[in-house]
C-alpha cells in the first residue's frame, strides 16, 4: 500500500492527470458533452471501452483522492475504468467530508442512497441562484409567508401594504391592500390559515395621542374583503391561527411599574357576521410578567406528527425523558455541571414555584413575613423599589396561579397542541421561551368566557415549560412537522448578572441558531452560526427564519440570507442583498424555491441550480431560420 501511495503522489500532479487523460481520451475529448459545464453531475455513456488499463484501480483511487469533485467528474468521462473508480463510494465519502467540512461523527443522511448522490443533493438542490427580483414595495420588506398549497405568498412592508402574489414560474402581483386607511403605521407579519381561504395580517396601529399598539386584520382570499380586525398588544405578539377559523391575539395590562399580565385571546375570524348570536372571543390564558417582560411572538405547534417526523435530528439515540409539570432549561453555560447550578437556582425562584408550593396559607404567611421583615428593617441588603415590586409580585403569585390541568392532559400526541411564545423573567428583552398546552375544550370560542371557569383566587395561569436562552431572542420557526423549534438568539456575556431589569446585558453580534425537540423538550445538536446582527440590545428587532424538510434559512443584518442543512449542521449558501435581510420563506411544496425580503425594498426569488437547468431546458429554442426569412421579407 505504501508503494501505491507513493505512486499516487507522483501521478496526482495536474500535469500527469492531463497527460493520462489525453492518452486515454484523445479521440473523445472534442465530443465531451456540454452538460459537463452546466450539470457537473451529468452522466455520459459515450466513453472509451477498449484498451488495457495503464494503472490499477487502487492507484487511480489514491490519485483521485487528491482531486476536487469537479476534476473527479471530469476524469470519470475518460474511460470505463476511470468512470468506475470515479464513482467509488469510499472516494465520494472522503470528498463529501472534505468539501463540506462535516464532522466525521455525523453519519450520512438517513434518506441518502449513496455518498455520490448526497454530494450532488447538497451541491445541486440548494436555492442559491437568483432568478427574479420583485420591486413593487417602496419601503423595507419585513415579512414573507407562503400559502400551504404553495400557489400564493404574501409580503408585509414598512410602506403599510400587504401584497399577495401568484407563485408561478414568473411570479406576479395578484392583490395589494393599503392598511393606512385603517390608521396603521406599517404591516409586519402575515399567515395563511390551514385551508388557504383566509389571510391573517398583523401590523402596528397608531392610536389616540400617537400611542402605538398592534392590530390584526383577517382578509378573505376569495374576494379580498376584510372580515374582522382585532386589537393586539404589544404589537410584536404578531398573532397566529389556531385552526381554520380561530386566531390568537394578545393584550397587556399593567399592574405596577415593572409588573404586568399578558392575556391571550381566542378570536373568531368572522366576528362581523356572528357576533350578535355567538361568542366571538374567549380568553385562553392570563400570565404574570415580572421585571418589565411581556409575552411576544406567539405560534402554535401541532403535535400530531411527532412520532413520524420528516427528519429525526438526534441520530445517536432517541432521547427518553420524563417531564415534570414545569420544566425549566437554561442555556447560559456549556458544561452539565455548570448548567445544573442555574437550573436549581431558577427553580427555587418563587415565581417559578408558584403552583408547586401547595396551599395558599404557606404563601400568604411568606408574604406577611416578608412585609414584617421589611417594616422592621430586617431586610439586608436594602431592596430598591423595583426589586421590592418584583418580590411582592412573586409572593402574591404563589397562591394566585392556576396549576396545569394534569388530569385533563391527553395521552396521545395527535390531540395535543402547544402555544409557544417568547417571554422573560429578568429583563424586558425576550430571553425565555414559554410553552403552554392548549386543551381540546380551549380550541373553540364556545363555552365560558372571560375566565368564568376558574376560581376567584386564581388570577394567573402557569406555564408548562420554560426554556431559558441566556440571550436576546430575535427569531423563531417550526419545522414542517412541528417536531423541532428553531430559535435565533444573540447571547449575553457568560456569567452576567442583571441588576436592573431596564438595562439588559450587551448582546453578541454573532447570531446563534438553537434547535429544540418539542417532544423531549431538549436542545439537540450544536447551535448553528454564520449570520450576524449589529443592532444594540435596546433596539434589537426580529429576524424571521424558515424551515423546510432538509434546510433551514434565516435573514441577517449583514446583508445576506443564509441556508443550512438541518442534518449536517453546515452553512450551504449566502444570499446577497443590499441591506438587512428581514425574512426568508421556503415554498412548502418545493424546498428548492426560497424567497428573501430586505430593507432594500426588494424580494428576491432563489431557485436551485437543478431547477434552473430544468426550466432552461423547457424553453423553446429560437427559430433562427424563420426569423431570418421574416427579416428578408421586410427588406
Amino acid at each position: 500500500m505504501s508503494m501505491h501511495i507513493a505512486v499516487a503522489h507522483f501521478f496526482a500532479n495536474k500535469m500527469w492527470i492531463q497527460i493520462l487523460c489525453l492518452h486515454r481520451a484523445l479521440v473523445i475529448i472534442p465530443t465531451f458533452p456540454l452538460c459537463l459545464f452546466s450539470d457537473p453531475f451529468g452522466d455520459n455513456d459515450s466513453m472509451d471501452v477498449v484498451g488495457s488499463p495503464l494503472l490499477p484501480d487502487s492507484i487511480l483511487y489514491e490519485i483521485f483522492l487528491y482531486l476536487d469533485h469537479i476534476d473527479v467528474l471530469s476524469v470519470g468521462l475518460v474511460c470505463q475504468q476511470w468512470h468506475a473508480v470515479a464513482r467509488d463510494e469510499f472516494l465520494w465519502k472522503e470528498l463529501f467530508y472534505r468539501y463540506y467540512r462535516v464532522s466525521r461523527e455525523v453519519p450520512r443522511h438517513p434518506a441518502a442512497v449513496s455518498w455520490y448522490e448526497e454530494f450532488q443533493r447538497l451541491y445541486d438542490t440548494i436555492p442559491c441562484v437568483e432568478v427574479q427580483t420583485l420591486r413593487e414595495h417602496n419601503d423595507q420588506v419585513l415579512h414573507l409567508s407562503f400559502s400551504h398549497s404553495g400557489y400564493l405568498f404574501a409580503s408585509c412592508s414598512k410602506d403599510c401594504t400587504v401584497k399577495i402574489w401568484n407563485n408561478e414560474l414568473a411570479i406576479s402581483l395578484l392583490h395589494s391592500s393599503n392598511m393606512r386607511l385603517y390608521n396603521w403605521s406599517y404591516t409586519q407579519f402575515s399567515q395563511f390559515n390551514s385551508d388557504d381561504s383566509l389571510l391573517l395580517v398583523s401590523g402596528v396601529f397608531v392610536g389616540p395621542r400617537n400611542s402605538s399598539s398592534g392590530e390584526i386584520a383577517v382578509i378573505s382570499l376569495e374576494n379580498s374583503a376584510f372580515l374582522s380586525r382585532v386589537r393586539n398588544k404589544p404589537y410584536d405578539v404578531f398573532g397566529c391561527w389556531l385552526n381554520e377559523t380561530n386566531l390568537i391575539s394578545g393584550n397587556l395590562h399593567r399592574i405596577g411599574h415593572i409588573t404586568s399580565c399578558s392575556v391571550l385571546w381566542l378570536n373568531n375570524a368572522f366576528q362581523g357576521i356572528e357576533s350578535e348570536n355567538v361568542n366571538v372571543v374567549k380568553r385562553l390564558f392570563k400570565i404574570q410578567n415580572l421585571n418589565a417582560s411581556s409575552i411576544r411572538t406567539v405560534m402554535v405547534a401541532d403535535c400530531s406528527r411527532y412520532d413520524a417526523p420528516d427528519l429525526l435530528l438526534d441520530y445517536k439515540e432517541q432521547l427518553a425523558t420524563t417531564t415534570s409539570p414545569y420544566q425549566h432549561f437554561d442555556l447560559g453555560s456549556e458544561s452539565e455541571e455548570e448548567e445544573e447550578k442555574p437550573k436549581q437556582r431558577l427553580m427555587r425562584e418563587p415565581g417559578a414555584q408558584a403552583f408547586l408550593d401547595g396551599g395558599s396559607g404557606t404563601s400568604e404567611d411568606g408574604l406577611q413575613q416578608f412585609l414584617d421583615d421589611l417594616l422592621e428593617g430586617r431586610m439586608k441588603p436594602v431592596m430598591s423599589e423595583r426589586e421590592l415590586e418584583t418580590k411582592v409580585a412573586e409572593l402574591l403569585a404563589r397562591s394566585r396561579t392556576k396549576p396545569p390541568e394534569l388530569t385533563q392532559l391527553p395521552t396521545e400526541a395527535s390531540n395535543k397542541k402547544y402555544l409557544i411564545f417568547t417571554t422573560g423573567c429578568l429583563t424586558y428583552s425576550p430571553h425565555q421561551i414559554g410553552i403552554k398546552q392548549i386543551l381540546p375544550h380551549q380550541m373553540t370560542t364556545a363555552g365560558p368566557v372571560l375566565g368564568e371557569e376558574r376560581r376567584s383566587d386564581e388570577f394567573f395561569d402557569s406555564l408548562d415549560h420554560v426554556i431559558d436562552i441566556h440571550g436576546h431572542i430575535i427569531g423563531m420557526g417550526l419545522s414542517p412537522d412541528h417536531r423541532y423549534l428553531y430559535v435565533n438568539s444573540r447571547s449575553w456575556p457568560r456569567d452576567c448578572v442583571i441588576s436592573d431589569p431596564m438595562q439588559p446585558p450587551p448582546i453578541a453580534e454573532e447570531i446563534d441558531l438553537h434547535v429544540f425537540d418539542l417532544k423531549t423538550m431538549k436542545e439537540v445538536k450544536r447551535a448553528l452560526r454564520a449570520h450576524r446582527a449589529y443592532t444594540p440590545n435596546d433596539e434589537c428587532f426580529f429576524i424571521f427564519l424558515d424551515v423546510s424538510r432538509d434546510f433551514v434559512a434565516s435573514g441577517a443584518e449583514d446583508r445576506h440570507g443564509y441556508i443550512w442543512d438541518r442534518h449536517y449542521n453546515i452553512c450551504l449558501a449566502k444570499l446577497q442583498h443590499d441591506d438587512v435581510v428581514n425574512s426568508v420563506a421556503f415554498s412548502p411544496v418545493e424546498q428548492e424555491l426560497l424567497l428573501t425580503a430586505s430593507d432594500d425594498a426588494s424580494i428576491k426569488v432563489w431557485r436551485s441550480p437543478r431547477t434552473v437547468r430544468i426550466c432552461q431546458a423547457r424553453k423553446p429554442k429560437p427559430r433562427r431560420l424563420l426569423f431570418s426569412w421574416l427579416m428578408n421579407q421586410k427588406s
